[in-house]
């Protein structure tokens, strides 16, 4: 039975996962404690999130990791049918950034989300590694959204 829980303290502890979705930690420790954070347990645990309060209702989706052996699965579009009932009260914008062109991009294409606007070279200038996905270089931060305004 899946069961998705608030992380309240320590959440620290689920870096390792949180890492998969964002492979620099200093970048994590920007939105870590001040977002709210959930973990998603099917038996044991299987993904987590965390979600910031950007003010004037928006939310920004920071970070939602999957296990590679448990991916494609339905466990992060619970994670997001999750937050877009739990919040529905709260935003009237609910955004989340990816790379270009990734399958995490179509992931959220079809859980709902349209294109809102890009940050260029965000990637580039904002950690200090070159990321690749598919053998791509990650440049842009390509963000989404949901408006309850249209």
């Amino acid at each position: 039975m899946i069961n998705i829980v608030p992380i309240l303290k320590n959440k620290k502890e689920f870096l390792e996962l949180l890492l998969l979705a964002d492979e620099q930690e200093s970048m994590i420790d920007l939105y870590l404690e001040r977002g709210e954070m959930y973990a998603l347990y099917d038996g044991d645990l299987k993904a987590a999130c965390v979600i910031t309060d950007e003010g004037n209702g928006v939310y920004e989706i920071k970070n939602i990791a999957t296990y590679p052996h448990y991916q494609r699965k339905g466990y992060g579009k619970r994670l997001i049918e999750f937050l877009l009932e739990h919040y529905k009260d709260r935003y009237h914008t609910l955004l989340v950034g990816t790379a270009e062109d990734t399958y995490t991009e179509d992931f959220y294409k079809q859980c709902g989300f349209t294109y809102s606007h890009r940050i260029p070279n965000f990637f580039t200038d904002n950690y200090d590694h070159p990321m690749y996905e598919d053998g791509k270089l990650l440049k842009d931060m390509v963000y989404l959204k949901i408006s309850k305004n249209g």
